[in-house]
């Protein structure tokens, strides 16, 4: 359950649903497995899993939420050789070729024949939503699978006021400044990796691992017109990720010292241990995104209309 990417929104109206009217609602679109002609299903289930019966799980005014996904896997090279096959059936005992357009009908249906014997993938996503913050967090690696998260959950609530966390402060300058400057601020230490694009041409990257940053060569880079896309950091010994141009948070990772206040928990069952690890992972969360925030500059202020 400790999330290994952020995807940060906050919401241009407050968030007032609490978890017992918020579960009631997730509830009505709970998942169900892919029909023998459904090629993808989306649906909600309790955070707990098979530990629990509630959609939302709500810590100390957190509330965590779970998607299910689940996917036919159906390759389109099982769909060519089958199709191959039933075109040689057909033209052999026709003695014709079959034209451009009967060959795409004859797709379609060995598509869909294949479909009901597909296997199948499932994938959970979470994410939860800080009222007291008017944030919502998702566990994502790519912006895709947030607005898929997100496009999910407006289908469920009718509606979701929420736009991406954006900073008053370009992150990329931010960046540049800290590694030409070889210092940072708020807690946040460079750590040894980072992308360099090109001002001019952003498709030019150099990309450092395990390398000291503020070396000269580096340095020289940033002189001669590139920016920083990506920065590694830590923050205050508690933190590791990967920072990027969109202020995306990856390869999130939690050091010992947090995840050893949850593994020393007398917590005496699977629920239980959830209930502490989501709580002190979203309080360690919330001071690390305030502070994410104010080092570049907060946040923008929010238009007459809230949008």
């Amino acid at each position: 359950m400790w999330f290994k990417n952020l995807q940060l929104y906050r919401f241009t109206q407050p968030f007032e649903l609490d978890a017992s009217t918020l579960g009631q609602q997730l509830e009505q679109q709970a998942f169900v497995p892919c029909g023998s002609q459904d090629m993808t299903r989306a649906g909600w289930v309790p955070p707990l899993g098979r530990n629990g019966s509630e959609f939302v799980h709500a810590t100390n005014g957190y509330l965590m939420l779970c998607l299910k996904r689940q996917d036919k896997l159906l390759p389109a090279a099982v769909i060519n050789e089958e199709l191959e096959e039933k075109a040689l059936e057909i033209e052999s005992r026709e003695a014709r070729q079959l034209p451009r357009k009967e060959r795409r009908a004859l797709r379609d249906e060995v598509y869909f024949s294949l479909l009901p014997k597909a296997f199948t993938r499932s994938s959970l996503q979470f994410a939860y939503i800080s009222p007291r913050d008017q944030l919502l967090v998702i566990d994502a690696a790519s912006a895709k699978r947030a607005e898929d998260f997100l496009q999910d959950l407006r289908d469920t609530l009718g509606s979701l006021s929420v736009i991406p966390l954006v900073s008053r402060h370009q992150p990329i300058d931010v960046m540049t400044r800290w590694v030409s400057s070889a210092q940072s601020e708020s807690g946040f230490e460079l750590g040894e990796e980072g992308e360099l694009r090109d001002n001019a041409d952003i498709s030019s990257v150099i990309r450092c691992k395990n390398q000291d940053l503020s070396a000269a060569e580096i340095v020289n880079h940033l002189k001669t017109g590139m920016h920083v896309s990506k920065l590694a950091l830590n923050w205050q010994q508690r933190l590791e990720f990967l920072l990027d141009e969109k202020l995306t948070v990856k390869r999130l990772r939690f050091a010992d010292i947090v995840q050893e206040q949850a593994s020393d928990s007398e917590a005496d069952d699977a629920a239980a241990q959830f209930d502490v690890d989501f709580s002190i992972m979203a309080l360690e969360l919330s001071g690390f995104i305030k502070a994410l925030t104010a080092a570049f500059g907060g946040t923008e202020e929010l238009d007459a209309t809230g949008s």
